[in-house]
């Protein structure tokens, strides 16, 4: 495909985007973008969009998204709660990182997680995108807890997620939302340097 066509289609999606895609995609770069400032805001604004995209993957059948998005919802919750508690020291939970150990159990539990929405989406659905669509849910779901529990490897998994989700909502043409993620990945790029330079600043002042 050429540039001039790509580009035609491109505009064509976006005119026939509805405006409940376009409010989604709004509140999901709003709480990307809080989520890179370690925001609480990430959480309210990213309700309204999780909520909306319940609906919107449900007849685009992504169905493992739609319910990664209620999944989304119900840590929102969680992630709210967890942010707003202090420590002893009256605190709030700070960014850290993965022991190895907690590496291995992340990688273990979208490799599970990813076994899991497979055999349902093939069997239970009729999902045009199984794989795809399964691989992405498994590892938004990691990514999503890490985040609640501010661990900076959140963001290498929203990276690898957004990569992939780039193509797989344009091929189920919701262009916008592809263009979102697309916006989605520059910004968790810099949520992690940002993230990862306030960690070298705290490791620098422990010691």
């Amino acid at each position: 495909m050429q540039f001039s066509e790509f580009f035609d289609v491109f505009y064509q999606n976006i005119l026939g985007t509805s405006w409940l895609e376009a409010v989604a995609v709004l509140f999901g770069l709003l709480s990307v973008w809080f989520a890179k400032k370690e925001n609480i805001l990430v959480y309210p604004t990213g309700i309204v969009s999780v909520m909306i995209y319940v609906y919107i993957c449900f007849f685009a059948g992504l169905y493992a998204d739609m319910g990664t998005n209620f999944f989304y919802f119900i840590m929102s919750l969680y992630g709210w709660y967890k942010w707003t508690r202090k420590d002893q020291s009256d605190h709030h939970i700070p960014i850290t990182k993965n022991s190895f150990s907690q590496h291995l159990v992340s990688i273990a539990a979208a490799v599970v997680f990813f076994f899991i929405l497979q055999y349902v989406l093939t069997n239970y659905t009729d999902s045009t995108v199984p794989n795809w669509d399964s691989t992405t849910t498994a590892i938004f779901i990691v990514g999503m807890w890490l985040m609640a529990l501010k661990k900076i490897e959140n963001w290498i998994f929203w990276i690898i997620g957004d990569i992939i989700s780039i193509p797989l909502y344009f091929h189920k043409g919701l262009v916008l939302t592809s263009f979102q993620f697309t916006v989605f990945l520059v910004i968790a790029i810099a949520g992690y340097i940002e993230w990862r330079n306030k960690l070298d600043g705290k490791e620098r002042k422990i010691i």
